[in-house]
């Protein structure tokens, strides 16, 4: 079982900064274990540009994310998903596709970086936290044994890292 890469879609509803953020993040803490994708909603059909300085870092080129729907992950021949998050609130409130795959899904909502307004800091300090907490959210799965739980034991302990994940380090 540990050599399965394991697909995991975030959504958010625009898909242009929270979900993008997430994909980056995963797939460079899962690499190898992990396949990540992003998808949303209502797609705004581009990333936003705050995301990029945070996908550089993480050794990934701007240009390889796009704003996509989530029909997309729901269409044949779509990857099969092991696991879906909603890192927004809209979202997690939507009716979802039907996933191949019959995915574990759990919510982790963050803050939307995009809907802060002010200086060119703020604005980066806000994408800069949203990454932080999806990141903090994502190691903790990680490091979660996947091959030892059994699929509600697994769906408890994803919810309880979206509910704990940013409150000190009582989320394991």
């Amino acid at each position: 079982m540990s050599d399965k890469t394991y697909n995991v879609l975030f959504l958010c509803t625009g898909n242009s900064a929270r979900s993008v953020i997430a994909e980056a993040l995963m797939n460079r803490e899962g690499r190898g274990r992990f396949k990540a994708y992003s998808a949303g909603s209502m797609p705004t059909g581009r990333v936003n540009p705050h995301t990029r300085p945070i996908v550089e870092s993480l050794g990934f080129a701007f240009e390889d994310f796009r704003s996509k729907s989530w029909d997309e992950f729901a269409a044949p021949g779509a990857p099969a998903l092991d696991f879906v998050f909603t890192v927004c609130d809209n979202a997690a409130g939507e009716v979802c596709p039907v996933w191949p795959g019959q995915p574990i899904t759990a919510h982790w909502g963050v803050p939307d970086p995009a809907a802060v307004q002010g200086s060119e800091a703020e604005i980066a300090a806000a994408f800069s936290d949203t990454a932080r907490m999806l990141g903090n959210r994502i190691r903790l799965f990680l490091n979660l044994p996947l091959a030892s739980l059994d699929r509600m034991s697994l769906q408890t302990k994803l919810r309880e890292i979206g509910q704990k994940a940013d409150h000190t380090s009582s989320a394991q």
